[in-house]
């Protein structure tokens, strides 16, 4: 991974009170200080170590009669320390200070004025500003919820706006890089050059299904559950015999691979709750056995309920929770269809998949195959709604998994879309490359190229690659099929914790780059209850976008960064004008508003979202081996 040299650090000699002149610390400090370590301070320790880093704040804080008065001090001070960055007659030390620094303490300091403002408050139901009056008088009891992920989030907040940061890299180019007058250049390339060594070590770690020793893995698990289900060579290259033995009992499962004992006690209470699973053994192929060594957490994870998803779901359904976290019943004109926007939608063709992802944003609909239903009444009433749109140009059809359905209904529904004149695109929505890749045969291929017309209509397949681990030889020949029939093949990954390690999702691009796959979307895991376990902060997609994405090359960095707001649709998170931090709650979460992406439209009412804690995403990463300290500038993505 990337060992970033530290050229400024979390600890400041003390600024002493008073004006602006006298108690900045501008200058680098003489020793640097590791994520880790920061993260492994005790309360007292980093309750100091954050009044050491801007004194000015806390003296505002213990000053003031009234919370209202410290609020003004604040601002105050905020406003000053914002004029002083940008004032050509300021002091020396912020004047030279660099102008990337000042980017990042301009941004830090909106922040710092969002969560203090007492319209926020209002909106969010906590006061930030009064967790930090409590700490700055040490008079927050043992029981009293300021966390230490509040903390953190402050302590690197504080050295933002003073400009402070600990993750630039010191670039020190030799004395023949720099004087090399007959190349300009060959400086510049030394350091990509830099860069370039720091990316390939990093995407080492990473194996894909193509790979020998991941495919010997694999090709022995092959020989090892087909054996045990009594089927050769060409019973498990059939898609067929693959759904008639898809694995949806835990004695069964147990039978085929290796559990964890966690696993196992999750998967008892799941079938005990009568929570469906069900996988096929093509994928089940693709595990590894658990302990050291393993690198399959991704795979794993997405298809074996984890103890705080069946808890979560146990609860939902004894409180009568609605489980429709997207609001898609809200965005439902007719039965089957889901709309969001004005030129495209969602037709649900069939409400099963031949596998069941954990995280599924449509965990209340979805079922397991023995309940799922025939629905062509239903189908035939949601397309003939769509034909008499003439603003729809384009319908995603899936479920569910749609080719989950045989081709001769499958033919049936692409029939009745492409005889409608206005649409222009028919996209499907399908997890089958990834996990029941025999089921793209040559008649499967011939079907859907048929209603492929360049120039008057295109049909593309959108699949759900999580893991370079899903990208096998069987995977790889399903996708060259579709791709020498014409047809577009695109990914729509979610960004999870099993796959948000540095450079993680990088190297699932370049795979599915080089294989034919295009990513299109990359979506943060949404703040459903149940699937907690896969949350990341959105600040870690922001950095992933911003720093590992940003070292591949274009084509292989076409897909987009999203929230996907409740009833609304897609809100791209690269954009400051679309979502911004309005509070931080005592627990250490940021809680951030979300404006819809046709607020430059009409009046649209922003959403709420309370993210994951930063700290507590660290923490689980470390306890699991990860370095910290590469994930230094998390802080800083807003």
């Amino acid at each position: 991974m990337i060992n970033y040299d530290q050229e400024v650090s979390g600890i400041h000699a003390p600024p002493q009170a008073g004006g602006l002149g006298g108690e900045r610390a501008l200058e680098p400090p003489a020793r640097a200080v590791s994520l880790e370590r920061i993260l492994n301070l005790e309360r007292p320790a980093l309750l100091d170590l954050l009044w050491q880093t801007d004194r000015k704040i806390q003296h505002i804080l213990l000053s003031r009669a009234s919370i209202s008065e410290a609020r003004n001090g604040l601002f105050e001070y905020l406003n000053d320390l914002e004029r002083h960055y940008f004032n050509i007659y300021s002091d020396k030390k912020f004047k030279d200070l660099h102008d990337v620094r000042k980017k990042h303490a301009k941004w830090c300091i909106r922040v710092f004025k969002n969560i203090i403002r007492t319209e926020n408050e209002k909106l969010s139901g906590a006061s930030a500003l009064g967790s930090l009056i409590k700490l700055a008088s040490r008079t927050v009891s043992r029981g009293e919820p300021v966390s230490r992920g509040f903390i953190l989030e402050m302590l690197f907040l504080f050295l933002g706006i003073n400009g402070r940061f600990g993750f630039y890299r010191r670039e020190k180019p030799s004395a023949l890089e720099l004087t090399a007058e007959e190349r300009p250049g060959l400086a510049r390339s030394h350091l990509l050059d830099s860069y370039g060594k720091r990316v390939r070590e990093a995407m080492a770690r990473y194996e894909s299904g193509l790979d020998g020793r991941v495919r010997a893995l694999n090709e022995e698990s092959v020989r090892r559950i087909a054996a045990a289900l009594g089927a050769g060579p060409r019973e498990w290259n059939d898609c067929c015999w693959q759904m008639r033995h898809i694995v949806c009992r835990l004695s069964d499962l147990e039978r085929l691979v290796e559990l964890t004992d966690s696993e196992r006690h999750a998967l008892a209470q799941a079938e005990r709750q009568g929570l469906a699973f069900q996988i096929t053994p093509y994928y089940l192929s693709l595990f590894q056995r658990p302990g050291p060594g393993a690198t399959d957490a991704a795979l794993r994870a997405q298809v074996l309920p984890g103890l705080h998803y069946v808890e979560g779901m146990r609860r939902a359904a004894e409180s009568g929770q609605d489980l429709d976290f997207m609001g898609e019943a809200a965005t439902s004109p007719q039965d089957g269809i889901t709309r969001r926007y004005v030129h495209v939608l969602i037709l649900k063709a069939f409400n099963s998949c031949p596998q069941l992802c954990v995280y599924c944003q449509r965990n209340w609909e979805v079922t397991g195959l023995d309940r799922s239903g025939e629905t062509r009444e239903r189908l035939e009433k949601a397309i003939d709604w769509v034909a008499e749109n003439e603003n729809i140009q384009e319908v995603l059809v899936t479920g569910g998994d749609p080719l989950t359905l045989g081709d001769e209904y499958l033919a049936w529904v692409l029939e009745r879309l492409a005889a409608i004149g206005h649409l222009e695109r028919i996209r499907i929505s399908t997890r089958t490359p990834v996990t029941l890749p025999m089921r793209i045969t040559p008649e499967l291929v011939s079907l859907l190229s048929r209603h492929h017309e360049l120039g008057r209509r295109e049909v593309c397949v959108v699949t759900h690659f999580e893991s370079p681990l899903e990208m096998t030889p069987a995977a790889l020949d399903a996708v060259g099929r579709l791709r020498s029939a014409g047809l577009s093949v695109y990914n729509q990954e979610v960004f999870t914790f099993y796959n948000s390690r540095r450079f993680q999702t990088a190297h699932l691009r370049r795979v599915l780059k080089r294989s034919g796959v295009d990513p299109y979307y990359c979506f943060n895991a949404k703040g459903k209850d149940e699937t907690v376990d896969f949350r990341v902060p959105i600040a870690r997609l922001l950095q992933e976008w911003t720093e590992e994405a940003r070292l591949l090359p274009g084509l292989a960095r076409t897909d987009t960064p999203v929230f996907n707001v409740p009833t609304l649709g897609k809100s791209y998170l690269q954009s400051w004008q679309d979502h911004e931090i309005v509070m931080l709650l005592p627990d250490g979460r940021r809680v951030y508003r979300f404006y819809p992406w046709e607020s430059m439209l009409a009046l649209t009412k922003p959403y709420l979202y309370t993210d994951v804690s930063i700290h507590d995403y660290l923490t689980r990463l470390a306890a699991e081996g990860e370095n910290v300290n590469d994930y230094h500038s998390i802080w800083y993505y807003f």
